[in-house]
């Protein structure tokens, strides 16, 4: 019995070695202090459409521009088709899309929802061109560039098979 006693005082506890841990954490803190203050996070707020809405509460003019595959198809959620953007040399039309979102606005200057439907292929950076083109329009005042708004709050979906926005329509 005796002899149990004493091997368990005899042994020490082993020592935590952290000094490669603490070599990681001098060098890493500053490192991520410094990053941090040159990132800069960009956020557009977004409405997401309400789950049920009476015929009361809808305006009479809901603006829909579906980004597809092949082109940009502005519309209306009860008329369907307004017009049709084909792409040309495999790029969107947004200057043609934004001059004509400026003859929309100036139909229907105190709306400023829209909604944006699209394809599942569509590429992000695509989404973020459409967005601004909705968003403002760049105009010349008194020989400055002056950001103008159009449609501001903007909701995001996903676009109806080919042919269905005119069904809609009629």
């Amino acid at each position: 019995m005796r002899s149990k006693w004493r091997r368990r005082r005899r042994t020490d506890t082993p020592d935590l070695e952290i000094t490669a841990f603490m070599n990681l954490m001098v060098v890493l803190v500053p490192f991520l202090l410094i990053t941090a203050v040159f990132s800069r996070l960009a956020i557009i707020e977004l409405n997401l459409p309400a789950a049920s809405s009476t015929a009361a509460e809808e305006p009479s003019f809901q603006l829909e521009v579906i980004v597809r595959g092949d082109g940009l198809e502005v519309g209306e959620r009860s008329r369907g088709l307004l017009t049709r953007l084909p792409k040309a040399d495999g790029q969107y039309d947004l200057k043609g899309l934004a001059s004509y979102l400026r003859r929309v606005k100036s139909s229907y200057p105190d709306m400023s929802n829209a909604t944006i439907l699209l394809e599942p292929s569509v590429p992000y950076d695509t989404l973020v061109q459409v967005m601004d083109a909705l968003r403002f329009f760049e105009a010349s005042q008194d020989g400055q560039m002056m950001r103008a708004e159009l449609f501001p709050d903007i909701s995001i979906g996903d676009a109806p098979l080919q042919g269905e926005l005119q069904a809609r329509g009629g």
